[in-house]
């Protein structure tokens, strides 16, 4: 059972050999993990005004979130992550970085949020943190923002009578979490769950989740719509392919080219035409697997 305290020194112990992008394998790497998988899943709601990122770790997604929004805030329970995002993105004076103690927001204004964020770091978080982070970013985002939040659902498959699981929980998942208890979480704290896709990881079952949420009032509000997406890990192996093939790194032509043609900086310019451009391309690629690979309920 992945407790808060059990995060904290896993996290502050973990090697961080590829500061989190050893975790994106499956995809080819984390551009097409973002390309390929997040970025259609969140694009209707960036680029925006302020984005809040829970559990960055070293910045595998904040290097990307940071140029999608005016002001980007990361917050995690492990200092250690906190002082290799503040490294890393030190040229950048739109980020602000926090220290929290695994489940309070108290650092963050209420009603100041347009898109809470969090990828493959909540799914070790058991039901008592969601819980309290959904109570407080009900206060904490604006009239019409937006929470996509990434969490266990292997509470789903948890024996009721013994508490065991039909199989091992090779990925850490906090075993009290399920989408359904997101969804009633999100409606007691005056919240609406307006999209979850439940997800297989490294395995058959649905064990995660992928939900999106909005205050009730929300101009966005409207009911769940829930679906089973079996073909998730298959999406991602196709964007490995994609990645073998024609990443940038097997053109060393390509890569001389690029060296000497200066970038726009991500301070001058909120997206760079040069990575949407090469975005199209895997954008479309999972538009026919989500077609091809989803059940809705």
């Amino acid at each position: 059972m992945p407790t808060i305290e059990a995060n904290q020194l896993t996290w502050t112990n973990y090697a961080w050999s590829e500061r989190g992008d050893e975790w994106s394998h499956a995809w080819g790497g984390t551009e097409f993990l973002w390309w390929g998988t997040l970025f259609p899943r969140i694009q209707s709601f960036i680029p925006t005004g302020t984005i809040l990122e829970i559990a960055p770790g070293f910045g595998r997604c904040t290097q990307y979130l940071k140029d999608f929004g005016a002001n980007l805030i990361v917050v995690d329970l492990t200092e250690r992550c906190i002082q290799a995002c503040q490294d890393r993105f030190a040229t950048y004076s739109h980020l602000s970085y926090y220290v929290n103690d695994g489940k309070s927001l108290e650092m963050i204004p209420d009603h100041s949020i347009d898109l809470v964020f969090s990828f493959d770091s909540l799914v070790h978080a058991e039901a008592d943190v969601m819980e309290a982070y959904l109570q407080q970013l009900a206060c904490k985002l604006k009239p019409d923002g937006v929470g996509f939040i990434h969490h266990s659902n292997m509470g789903q498959f948890v024996d009721s009578v013994t508490g065991s699981l039909p199989f091992e929980n090779t990925h850490w998942r906090a075993e009290s979490m399920t989408a359904q208890l997101f969804e009633q979480y999100c409606d007691a704290a005056g919240l609406q769950c307006i999209n979850q896709e439940l997800v297989n990881w490294g395995c058959d079952n649905l064990i995660d989740c992928l939900s999106i949420f909005t205050l009730r009032n929300s101009s966005l509000a409207r009911p769940n719509k829930i679906v089973e997406n079996n073909e998730f890990m298959r999406e991602a192996a196709y964007f490995s392919f994609l990645s073998s093939m024609y990443h940038p790194m097997h053109f060393s032509g390509l890569h001389r080219k690029h060296q000497v043609e200066p970038v726009p900086s991500a301070q001058s310019v909120m997206i760079s035409q040069p990575e949407v451009d090469r975005s199209l391309l895997i954008k479309k690629a999972l538009h026919t697997f989500q077609q091809a690979g989803t059940k809705q309920l």
